[in-house]
């Protein structure tokens, strides 16, 4: 999980607060802080804090927010199957069988993921389930098991990668279905679901709004006092430790990919979850990247990309959408777009 540390400016600690400036005889109409945690979405831990006039009203709308993540969240699994749905486990079950109908939002996400993949030059692929299922396996193993830890190996993965590409998704639009055309290929959406269900649960949040999705970050407006809120990016030598450099954050996405947090270790050796398409290991270009742009789903889409980028690459693909981004290097060296530069608090 790759958790950003979500800040407050003032002294904002409480669990409900009142906005400064209003007086006794607005008390009925001044504005309190609440905030929501949630552990069932996503495998990971979600926040949404919003002001409102009292926790009647914010419920209500942490409510909405909450049922928006749970549609995209079962939806958008490849791990467990649900009751009157086809999802992407669905899809992925019936490689090789037959075309499965799905809902418009999985085909919204597919679609999606294409434009993404063709972006950035193929690095970003959704296709490549057969590759990151070995991963996943091996991840798994040395997690649970230190003693069993292995590295896949390479031959394994290059099969694996017979079975992936684009060429092998058939999407009906007309019909409305899915269908992988090799038996051994499956869908890994872990790139972009988080930043796109972000998004598409924030859509009718009012202003004063934040929610952190396992650190997938999106705000509506400004705190309700006018000031903005603040994200912390935390330090990959130390991440639990406190933020590296912290960033203001008004009606936007900050989304973090990073090689500290998902991993296993073998013969002393790190391996992360950030795979490169091209040689089937993890990249190594960097320790984190950090983007921030007005999109959630893009914001996401493009960290993971940018982390399997050159500097020179991902600083094009991160303007082509008119994103700013923050590189932080193995010897822990910063690199920031100019705007994102003027945006961390000081």
């Amino acid at each position: 999980m790759l958790l950003l540390l979500v800040l407050c400016l003032g002294a904002c600690g409480a669990r409900t607060q009142a906005v400064s400036g209003t007086s006794a005889g607005e008390e009925e109409t001044k504005m309190r802080r609440f905030e929501e945690t949630w552990l069932d979405l996503f495998d990971t831990v979600t926040v949404v804090k919003g002001y409102a006039k009292d926790k009647e009203t914010f419920d209500a709308e942490a409510s909405n927010i909450y049922d928006r993540l749970l549609y995209c969240y079962r939806l958008f699994d490849i791990y467990e199957s649900y009751e009157g749905i086809n999802n992407l486990k669905s899809v992925n079950d019936n490689a090789g069988v037959a075309p499965v109908a799905v809902d418009a939002e999985i085909l919204s996400l597919l679609k999606f993921g294409k434009e993404i993949y063709e972006a950035s030059g193929g690095t970003a692929d959704i296709t490549l389930g057969a590759v990151l299922s070995v991963w996943h396996e091996a991840r798994l193993t040395g997690m649970e098991h230190p003693a069993e830890a292995y590295v896949p190996e390479e031959a394994l993965l290059l099969e694996a990668k017979t079975h992936t590409g684009w060429e092998l998704l058939e999407i009906d639009e007309a019909k409305g279905t899915v269908f992988l055309t090799d038996p051994e290929a499956s869908l890994d959406v872990g790139a972009i679901a988080k930043g796109y269900a972000a998004e598409y649960a924030m859509k009718d949040a009012p202003e004063g709004y934040l929610l952190s999705l396992g650190g997938n970050v999106r705000t509506k407006g400004m705190r309700s006092d006018g000031t903005p809120w603040v994200v912390g990016v935390q330090n990959p030598e130390a991440p639990d430790s406190g933020s590296l450099f912290s960033i203001y954050a008004t009606d936007c996405s900050v989304v973090t990919s990073g090689d500290y947090q998902r991993y296993y270790t073998v013969d002393g050796v790190n391996y992360h979850h950030l795979i490169d398409p091209d040689s089937c290991m993890p990249a190594a270009y960097w320790r984190g990247v950090t983007v921030l742009c007005k999109d959630s789903g893009v914001a996401d889409a493009l960290s993971t990309a940018l982390f399997l980028m050159e500097l020179e690459e991902g600083q094009a693909l991160a303007a082509r959408y008119d994103a700013e981004a923050a590189w932080i290097a193995a010897d822990g060296s910063t690199v920031f777009t100019e705007g994102f530069e003027a945006l961390i608090r000081q």
